[in-house]
């Protein structure tokens, strides 16, 4: 048995949930998902709670169960709250604007990095911190992840773009040789 696939998933009142066979669609004040569930697991819908269960036995239905469930706990948080990732940029000379549906970084290098923002997600700046947000975690953590990849935190003096409270470990540089003598 799954420990997270048997817990039951509270359907606030301001968000709706609608099972059509393996399509699963959420529908909140923030907007839309729709999760396809995979053919081991079902799901019951009754009085504001959400349950699901393994119906067909096979070897991986129990992994799919307990992600079936909280790839679902997590569509519902975010079609009423949402979700947003911090990134802060530090370094140099390093800077960030947004322009339109694209961020431009100057990161260091010889030319400015255009990222373009996918759509579902809202990206927003403030001195040297990124701020992404939308309804999908998946997509949020994603774009996250992608503009992080644009410059890593280096470990000798922590230059780059990191998540908000990542801790960098840092490197000892080239000590300086002492003359003895």
């Amino acid at each position: 048995m799954s420990k997270i696939g048997k817990k039951i998933i509270k359907i606030p009142t301001d968000v709706s949930v609608t099972v059509n066979s393996q399509i699963l669609s959420v529908k909140g004040p923030k907007g839309e998902l729709v999760f396809v569930m995979p053919k081991e697991i079902g799901a019951k819908l009754e009085s504001g709670q959400l349950s699901l269960y393994p119906a067909i036995d096979t070897k991986k239905t129990m992994a799919l169960w307990g992600t079936s469930r909280a790839i679902i706990a997590n569509l519902v948080l975010g079609v009423k709250d949402g979700f947003e990732k911090k990134l802060e940029i530090e370094g140099i000379g390093f800077k960030v604007e947004l322009k339109e549906k694209n961020l431009v970084l100057s990161l260091g290098f010889s030319h400015q990095v255009n990222f373009p923002v996918p759509d579902g997600i809202n990206v927003t700046v403030e001195k040297n911190m990124i701020i992404v947000s939308g309804i999908s975690k998946e997509l949020v953590g994603q774009v996250a992840a992608d503009i992080r990849a644009l410059k890593k935190p280096e470990p000798y003096k922590g230059k780059g773009i990191h998540y908000l409270g990542e801790v960098i470990r840092r490197k000892a540089g080239k000590k300086v040789a002492g003359t003895t003598g």
